[in-house]
């Protein structure tokens, strides 16, 4: 006998983003605009290693960052945001939706680059929040997060974040004359169940001390959330 998915009798697709300003404590994001250039340019210039994995950059001057982003900030998919202090007004980063598809209620986020003063600080974990959180309070029922297989460090960002591994997809693309296999990540709507009460304690104020060391790991809170293995292969197998 065949074997069907579950009925979703109430589906009904989410809206495609679009004009989105998302405020947190620590960080806002806001649509890129030409305007942030200058700033962003100034802040990537601390270390080219921010483009490793990127499929362009780094850029030899302000002007063709300039142009980059002008080339990009009115695209509707990906949809760019600015990561902005928000105690000073200054973009620190770069990060979008992308891959948008309501019709299936699919989102990823991606095109992350930011500043290294921004890189492993609560603003850049909380901005990744804020998508995640607009996106399921929007109706969406999967966030992904996709990544050369070989950068380690956004594979395990990933996994802090909550997002669960669902394996590897060989010789997906080309990146700047060089093989790359992708690593998939995601999280559900029932994930994001589990996974929001733990973002919400880490983000508690209480959770640091005077000096913004945190008192528990993202990580761990997060871990009991991520699917570790394959509910329908392992019932099939």
């Amino acid at each position: 006998m065949p074997e069907f998915g579950e009925p979703l009798p109430d589906w009904t697709p989410p809206p495609a983003p679009e004009g989105l300003r998302l405020d947190g404590a620590f960080v806002r994001l806001e649509p890129l605009t030409p305007a942030h250039a200058p700033a962003l340019f100034a802040a990537n210039a601390e270390s080219e290693a921010i483009w490793d994995y990127l499929p362009y950059g780094p850029f030899a001057d302000e002007a063709a960052y300039a142009a980059w982003v002008g080339s990009v900030s009115g695209s509707a998919d990906p949809l760019f945001f600015a990561v902005v202090d928000p105690a000073t007004g200054q973009p620190g980063g770069v990060m979008s939706y992308l891959r948008v598809t309501p019709a299936s209620g699919s989102i990823e986020v991606g095109h992350i680059c930011l500043a290294p003063r921004l890189q492993r600080t609560r603003a850049a974990s909380e901005a990744i929040f804020l998508l995640a959180d607009w996106a399921f309070r929007a109706g969406y029922r999967r966030f992904e997060w996709k990544c050369d297989a070989l950068n380690r460090p956004s594979r395990r960002a990933a996994e802090r974040f909550g997002f669960s591994f669902e394996g590897v997809f060989r010789q997906a693309t080309v990146v700047k004359g060089r093989n790359r296999d992708t690593a998939w990540f995601a999280m559900t709507d029932g994930d994001w169940r589990c996974l929001r009460p733990a973002w919400a304690t880490w983000l508690d104020t209480a959770n640091f001390d005077a000096d913004g060391r945190q008192r528990q790991r993202l990580g761990d809170l997060t871990a009991p959330c991520r699917v570790t293995s394959d509910p329908v292969g392992a019932a099939t197998a």
